[in-house]
């Protein structure tokens, strides 16, 4: 066994990758204090062939070294928009066709390994604040909240982990479910 070269991977290039079919699916990114965290929802967005990320509020936007350190240029390869509120966007967003979906422990959510998609649906994935998580408002009008299953004593995984586990498992479902 060895590991394989970087052109081994056959990989696409920039332009081929902007015109590809992408996951239906998109990224909310509410209120990200770190831009490492910010990179690395690029480059996971990347790897995953992610629709689009919103970066909401505080979130910092590319531009940035900082951003860049974790993201290897996957600033130019996944799309992006800043938008002031992300409240207003998940409003938005639902007017377009998409579920919300609140990545958070609530009351009601439901455990990521009993979700089930709904063909064809859009998803947006609205995944919160370091300290605070989303925004409460955004979850009372999300349509539903999705949790991770946990099992130590930490409450919560970091954001960006958060959103590779949650991206795998419905790249999973979406790819190799059928």
């Amino acid at each position: 066994m060895r590991k394989l070269k970087n052109e081994e991977l056959n990989r696409m290039d920039l332009e081929t990758f902007k015109s590809a079919e992408k996951i239906p699916v998109v990224i909310v990114l509410d209120n990200i204090r770190s831009m490492h965290n910010v990179g690395s929802t690029f480059r996971t967005a990347d790897a995953f062939a992610i629709e689009k990320i919103y970066l909401c509020g505080i979130t910092a936007q590319p531009p940035h070294r900082e951003i860049h350190k974790t993201a290897l240029g996957a600033t130019e390869s996944v799309q992006w928009e800043h938008v002031d509120d992300t409240n207003e966007l998940t409003t938005r967003l639902k007017q377009e066709g998409f579920q919300i979906a609140a990545i958070e422990q609530a009351d009601e959510s439901i455990s990521l390994e009993e979700f089930q998609l709904v063909d064809q649906q859009k998803l947006a994935l609205v995944f919160g604040n370091e300290v605070f998580g989303v925004n409460e408002k955004v979850v009372e009008s999300a349509d539903f909240c999705l949790e991770i299953p946990q099992f130590g004593t930490k409450h919560s995984l970091n954001v960006s982990v958060s959103i590779g586990v949650v991206l795998w498992d419905l790249v999973k479902k979406i790819k190799y479910s059928q």
